[in-house]
């Protein structure tokens, strides 16, 4: 019977980096993490300016590489023990992304496609050094990358004018609620609330594309994508995560709608600018404990986790 090499990489005993890598292959990552930065500088640089400039947009873009990371620290002792091996039909989507990177900056000039060509040549990278038995624990990560790229604009203008009138919709009902209470009423045109005071000074409200919730919709399907991953445990639980972001975001976003018409009504400097921003990200956090008490829910239902396969009682 011949002993497992402690050198090669998947055997239990291989000497390993944070449980992830061997040393030789730490130092092939950073050549390759290095060749990764300087072929594709120009896009991860705009994407920063993009984000820079609309935290309340695009902030979130700065927290997906992390969550992405820890996906893959969450199953490093899997990770750690399948069989590392160089896969050449791994070349196909390398160069895919590569070719659809660059034809994408000459070409038809799509930031988002980019992105998306980013994605795809560190797969490509990735089942090309590691194989098809690292994917398993890689594909996830890599995937959840998609989170970070700013959608385009055309995409944009399609989706942004109904969620407006959503919008508008959802806090004229909410804010008439609340008026019976604080003596005050509020009128719908269009995507335009105006807020008549009882002393009959009329504030309007325009619920611009910034305040449409295609940008928190993004944020909350990321969020969840998040908790998903790293909470439940089955499928079906993630996928019912994933659902639910959805309508949680629309609901968080006429209720920002909402609060900002209240707080316009003390000083409407509140409903932009600095403030705006920070009512937007405040709503993460309701947003995020509603989707641990779902989880809370759904890991109850399946009751406590079994032992692992192959585990001893």
């Amino acid at each position: 019977m011949s002993t497992p090499d402690p050198r090669q990489p998947g055997t239990r005993n291989s000497p390993l980096i944070l449980g992830l890598v061997t040393p030789a292959g730490a130092v092939m990552s950073g050549f390759l993490a290095i060749a990764f930065i300087a072929v594709f500088y120009r896009w991860i640089w705009t994407q920063h300016l993009i984000s820079a400039g609309s935290l309340q947009d695009w902030g979130h873009a700065y927290a997906i590489p992390f969550i992405s990371l820890y996906l893959l620290w969450q199953n490093r002792e899997e990770f750690a023990k399948v069989r590392k091996a160089a896969f050449w039909p791994g070349l196909a989507p390398l160069l895919l992304g590569i070719v659809a990177y660059f034809f994408c900056i000459v070409g038809i000039k799509n930031h988002m496609l980019q992105g998306f060509s980013m994605i795809l040549t560190l797969f490509g990278v990735a089942l090309l050094m590691l194989g098809p038995a690292a994917m398993r624990f890689l594909f996830l990560p890599i995937a959840y990358l998609a989170f970070a790229v700013t959608i385009s604009e055309i995409i944009m203008i399609r989706v942004t004018f109904q969620m407006k009138l959503l919008a508008a919709q959802g806090a004229w009902f909410l804010l008439s609620i609340a008026g019976a209470v604080l003596d005050f009423q509020t009128d719908l045109r269009g995507n335009v609330l105006e807020i008549v005071t009882s002393q009959g000074k009329i504030i309007p409200l325009d619920v611009a594309e910034a305040c449409s919730g295609v940008r928190m919709v993004i944020a909350f399907v990321a969020l969840g994508a998040a908790v998903a991953l790293i909470s439940c445990r089955e499928w079906w639980q993630r996928a019912a995560l994933l659902v639910m972001a959805v309508p949680v975001a629309l609901l968080m976003n006429i209720i920002r709608v909402a609060l900002l018409g209240v707080l316009s009504l003390i000083d409407p400097g509140l409903a932009e600018g600095d403030a705006h921003m920070l009512i937007g990200t405040l709503l993460l956090i309701p947003g995020l404990g509603l989707f641990m008490a779902v989880v809370w829910s759904l890991n109850r239902m399946m009751g406590p986790a079994g032992p692992a396969p192959g585990a001893k009682p």
